[in-house]
């Protein structure tokens, strides 16, 4: 999906879109009640189908001898905190190796400032790549929809750090909405767009809440996962 005339990230930072008025800043009234009502109706759904393949998944997972999930902090709406559920796709130690590589590296420091990825992840397991280029590691999330904490369509959840050093001013628009299961970033080229980019989208998506729009996010969704582009 294409969003013309997005927002300098110069101009959100400076916070001149805060002056939209709130009833578009944040999805309310009869929007949001039809949107939590699709997000309930379609994840339950989708859990019950695909409870076996989750099922077969969260075993091969577990071959290594770590947990199959893990629950990752990342900020909701209202700036609430919340565990974002994914099959765990790293090895167990993740957070001392990517200190390492940090320390070490100097190319994959930039890398992981510019997107907070890497392509090159040392910390991935064999499963956990395939699940990454795949998005099936992010079935679990479907959980999240269904608890509330989740929307199937809105900004990715981030963690309290990037909102604080990416965001500035237009953290205020990521936390008007629920951060959804895909969303605009997920069909413009994920990792292969700019994180100032990816902000732009969701001010964007936050701003002009529609159902029409989620609906086309949802379609062009499984094109986008089966080609991988920007997954890794």
């Amino acid at each position: 999906m294409v969003m013309s005339g997005l927002p300098a990230l110069e101009t959100l930072r400076a916070g001149s879109l805060l002056a939209i008025p709130a009833g578009r800043r944040s999805a309310s009234g009869l929007h949001a009640i039809a949107k939590r009502a699709i997000d309930i109706v379609v994840s339950a759904a989708a859990l019950v189908v695909l409870g076996l393949p989750m099922a077969i998944l969260a075993l091969l997972v577990r071959a290594d001898g770590g947990p199959a999930m893990f629950s990752h902090t990342r900020i909701g709406r209202d700036g609430k905190p919340f565990g974002c559920l994914k099959f765990r796709s790293m090895v167990p130690d993740a957070e001392a190796r990517l200190a390492a590589v940090l320390a070490s590296d100097e190319a994959a420091r930039a890398e992981w400032a510019a997107t907070r990825k890497l392509k090159n992840d040392p910390r991935v397991t064999a499963v956990g790549r395939f699940l990454r280029s795949t998005s099936l590691d992010e079935l679990p999330q479907l959980i999240n929809v269904l608890r509330g904490d989740m929307s199937l369509v809105g900004p990715r959840p981030v963690q309290a750090s990037e909102l604080a050093l990416y965001y500035g001013a237009a953290a205020e628009h990521y936390q008007a909405v629920r951060p959804g299961i895909t969303g605009p970033w997920q069909i413009s080229g994920r990792n292969e767009t700019s994180y100032d980019r990816r902000v732009a989208l969701d001010v964007a998506y936050a701003t002009k809440p529609s159902l029409l729009e989620d609906m086309k996010i949802l379609m062009r969704t499984p094109a986008v996962v089966l080609l991988r582009r920007g997954a890794y």
